[in-house]
């Protein structure tokens, strides 16, 4: 049964509006808040494991307490091991363009430096520029199911090293307060995690690709080998037909869920301001198609 079938009588199935064949969907005429009732988040949840990321406008009612409280129905809220939380909020991050790290312009998931990584996130516009700054979604459970099956048993025997000291200056466009921000902040405790390239989604039982910007290396395999490999089998996560990409206006909220997507915030609107602030769900450690658990190895404060 659908995530609509579910849902009846809760969320019209005519309130819910796909915005691509593969992942994303618009979720009209709701009013979100930490008093929704249990039915209606469990409607939420049902629309985000279908569609991985979803969308709500016109929630400008929003502020950063009722963001919380909203993101807390969802699971556990954990503030970010390196950059920590808004003061008195339990996880809940800005991200803004006119400071280092404001800009996530490279695909990734969010926090696969560590074993555990957040399993949602809940992001809210405070401020849009008047062009550009829109975020692309892609989905990493039809990534996998696109990957002949030769290369799907290929995947599915590989682990990767995951790390927050990845090659930041050599994927995006950083400027020097973004490399301040990385050097002094972003990096300041060192993780390496050892993760399956394909883990079994907890909730769904998909397959889902876990690779993205902080994979340092493959194990077992050679720096030239490994990189023609990831390039290969990222290439089917950021294929365009299995993406998404949101025109935000300020008030909007999107969920999404990182266990089964990357994402990367386009950073082509200039020297204009942009604000965001997000919510984290705490995660769980992946899983292998053979059962093994994810694990770190490092993990040093400096």
């Amino acid at each position: 049964m659908s995530a609509i079938g579910l849902i009846s009588g809760v969320i019209p199935g005519a309130d819910v509006v796909k915005r691509a064949a593969r992942i994303g969907a618009e979720v009209k005429n709701i009013k979100l808040s930490g008093d929704l009732p249990d039915h209606a988040i469990a409607a939420i949840n049902s629309l985000l494991l279908e569609h991985k990321v979803i969308f709500f406008r016109n929630q400008g009612h929003l502020n950063d307490a009722e963001h919380e409280r909203f993101a807390a129905r969802l699971g556990k809220l954990v503030p970010h091991p390196m950059l920590g939380a808004t003061k008195g909020m339990a996880s809940l991050l800005e991200l803004d363009s006119t400071r280092g790290g404001g800009r996530a312009d490279v695909w990734h998931a969010d926090g696969t430096f560590a074993d555990a990584y957040p399993k949602i996130l809940v992001l809210r516009t405070v401020v849009m520029p008047t062009f550009g700054g829109d975020t692309v979604w892609s989905n990493t459970a039809a990534a996998y199911l696109g990957l002949p099956p030769p290369l799907q048993r290929l995947a599915e025997g590989l682990w990767a090293v995951h790390s927050n000291v990845f090659d930041y200056a050599g994927i995006a466009r950083v400027r020097e307060v973004d490399k301040k921000h990385f050097d002094e902040v972003f990096t300041r405790t060192v993780f390496e995690t050892e993760h399956p390239v394909v883990r079994v989604h907890p909730e769904t039982g998909e397959r889902t690709l876990v690779l993205g910007a902080l994979v340092k290396h493959f194990i077992g395999i050679r720096k030239y080998d490994g990189q023609k490999l990831f390039d290969l089998l990222q290439s089917h996560i950021t294929a365009p037909e299995n993406t998404v990409r949101w025109n935000w206006l300020e008030g909007d909220i999107a969920i999404w869920d990182n266990r089964a997507t990357q994402h990367y915030a386009v950073n082509d609107y200039g020297d204009q301001h942009r604000v965001v602030r997000r919510a984290t769900i705490e995660g769980d450690v992946p899983l292998s198609v053979d059962g093994r658990s994810s694990v770190t190895r490092l993990k040093l404060t400096e």
